[in-house]
């Protein structure tokens, strides 16, 4: 809902931090794989519940999601570097709800699952839109930087990684949280089956 706005505050430094990775000669791709290994170390860390380590990767790897679309944008945007990020993206935002489940699966595993299988929901209906949208050679002109079309939500990146931190701040709010995030999830997804719908009429 407010991813726009946040890629527009952050571009500024994003960009700047870009510039020096492409002096340095560091590719958008090995940025892409380095925020895979951040991101999957959230498990471990939720797993021992040390929560505030937990919460600094999902920030670093979130700044390697920026980082990398701004270098790539530098240098060259290729196919491969999209289908990395995206497809990365889905893996790390499925980790932050199984590694809560691993910390307390009495109290945590059911709606960590309701989550997962919410966000199913969410990746489909995106990916699903996005792969049509692209034989028709079709951009959203809200995300003009995005690899392909993306199409927005109530929750997208931004909404969910403040979700995740302040499941990190208060873990013992997780299963509210992830309840009532995983009903917004399924929210956004009937308003992108509404836009494929509509997007794609004809």
């Amino acid at each position: 809902m407010i991813d726009r706005f946040a890629l527009r505050l952050a571009a500024v430094p994003l960009n700047a931090a870009a510039r020096v990775l492409k002096r340095a000669g560091i590719s958008a791709n090995e940025v892409t794989w380095a925020g895979l290994v951040v991101g999957l170390g959230v498990i471990p860390l939720l797993a021992q519940e040390r929560y505030g380590f937990a919460a600094a990767l999902i920030v670093l790897n979130r700044l390697l999601d920026g980082i990398d679309g701004a270098l790539a944008r530098q240098t060259k945007v290729t196919e491969r570097g999209g289908f990395l990020d995206i497809t990365f993206d889905f893996i790390f935002y499925s980790a932050v709800p199984f590694g809560f489940a691993l910390a307390d699966p009495a109290a945590n595993a059911l709606a960590a699952a309701a989550l997962i299988y919410a966000f199913i929901g969410t990746g489909a209906s995106f990916l699903a839109l996005a792969a049509i949208a692209a034989r028709r050679g079709a951009l959203n002109p809200a995300y003009p930087a995005k690899s392909l079309y993306y199409s927005g939500g109530i929750t997208e990146a931004t909404e969910t990684i403040a979700v995740f931190l302040v499941c990190c701040l208060v873990p013992g709010w997780f299963p509210v949280l992830a309840w009532s995030f995983a009903a917004l999830c399924w929210l956004t997804t009937a308003i992108r089956i509404g836009i494929g719908w509509k997007t794609l009429k004809g």
